[in-house]
């Protein structure tokens, strides 16, 4: 090709997301008539509850169906104003607010408004997926932080310190942590908050699963620890996990307002406002009096399987499991098993033991390199109870026959 025809170098260099890929090829097989077991993607298994569906009718007869403001509308972005005062004892305006395509594109968007071309972003690991690529797309460097397994891979500020640089333009917090569902607990965010402030760099704080949690633990937002980390935070949040809305694309970022400017200026420009009718069933979503019910009737049907998927996978012979305190994913030790064979295949790491588990067993589950930490696979067990069991027998079944 004339190099006038050849793609950028950026679009060329991103790598696709492992998940979508591997939740892909497990719809491809299902479609072929395998009866596959997926574990992959990250989505609730229930339907948007009924109050929020209504919200979109109504809004729908009004004939809402006009842009928005780029930045969301108004009603939006004040009920969320409202959430972070009533549930993270943040006090923002709706200038402070910007409304996003998903909470994916409101990280994209808030790295891209601060970072510069060599900048460095401080990730711990294991980390979502998308987190160093996005990095890179906007020109920084992913600096990546592993967490240790014997502390539940939570990274604390001693452990993040040595990483700091003259570069360091950011760090992506995500608590509840996916992959591993861990949590940050309010001292282990006060240290980092410290450290944030004295060295000088933004904290990018992705809440979505903040409504996640179990055991009693407390959801902290590090923006709500001091005036100083409250001006070096952006807080990222949005309805599809908490709420069952992921198709519906809304996600929100709230931060200072210079940053937040930037965003929406950014956004105006690339995307214009989000989905309108799914604006006013997110504003639906966050103002009902339904709102708590409906949050904790999902969150309490988790927590159960939570505990019954670690207790299934803890008793396969080779496989270790920590049971986790947010989210709904479960990382898997299996590192016990590299080195052994499926046939003639070798079990190399993560990623083999993925392939042949899916391709001999017909369950799907994500290798642990896909998010920058080897000798684990994910699991969600966003899925119901009868799945669960069922793909966890095929799993045992399948360790069982490695040589």
């Amino acid at each position: 090709l004339k190099l006038s025809l050849e793609l950028s170098r950026m679009c060329s260099a991103i790598s696709p997301s492992p998940t979508l890929a591997i939740d892909a090829k497990a719809k491809e097989m299902r479609q072929n008539g395998r009866d596959v077991v997926s574990f992959c993607a990250g989505e609730p298994d229930f339907v948007t509850p009924q109050y929020i569906r209504t919200a979109a009718h109504e809004a729908l007869d009004m004939g809402l169906t006009k842009y928005t403001p780029a930045s969301g509308t108004l009603g939006l972005r004040r009920a969320i104003c409202d959430k972070f005062r009533r549930d993270n004892g943040l006090s923002y305006t709706p200038a402070q607010v910007v409304v996003s395509n998903g909470a994916k594109f409101s990280i994209y968007a808030a790295l891209a408004a601060l970072v510069n071309p060599g900048d460095e972003v401080l990730i711990p690991t294991p980390c979502w997926v998308s987190y160093p690529e996005m990095v890179r797309i906007v020109g920084g460097v992913p600096v990546l932080v592993p967490g240790a397994p014997e502390k539940g891979f939570v990274t604390e500020a001693q452990d993040l310190e040595p990483f700091v640089t003259e570069r360091t333009k950011a760090l992506i917090l995500n608590t509840p942590n996916n992959p591993n569902g861990c949590i940050w607990n309010r001292s282990q965010l006060e240290a980092i908050a410290g450290l944030a402030v004295k060295r000088g760099f933004y904290v990018i704080s992705d809440e979505i699963y903040e409504k996640l949690i179990y055991d009693g633990e407390e959801h902290v937002s590090i923006a709500s620890l001091g005036e100083e980390i409250y001006r070096q935070t952006i807080v990222i949040n949005g309805v599809s996990k908490a709420f069952a809305m992921t198709g519906w694309r809304i996600g929100y970022a709230a931060g200072p307002a210079p940053v937040i400017k930037a965003m929406s200026s950014l956004q105006s420009q690339v995307a214009s406002g989000s989905n309108s009718i799914a604006q006013y069933a997110a504003e639906a979503a966050l103002t009902s009096n339904q709102r708590d019910g409906q949050v904790e009737r999902m969150r309490r049907a988790y927590d159960e399987r939570r505990i019954h998927i670690v207790e299934r996978l803890s008793a396969i012979p080779g496989i270790r499991c920590v049971l986790p305190k947010g989210a709904f994913y479960v990382m898997m030790d299996m590192s016990a098993l590299i080195g052994r064979h499926c046939g003639e295949a070798l079990i190399s790491g993560s990623m083999a033991f993925a392939e042949q588990l899916l391709e001999h067993a017909d369950v799907a589950v994500v290798p642990g390199d896909a998010f920058c930490t080897e000798g684990f696979c994910r699991l969600s067990y966003a899925t119901s109870m009868e799945a669960i069991d069922k793909g966890i027998d095929r799993i045992a079944a399948f360790v069982g026959m490695l040589k």
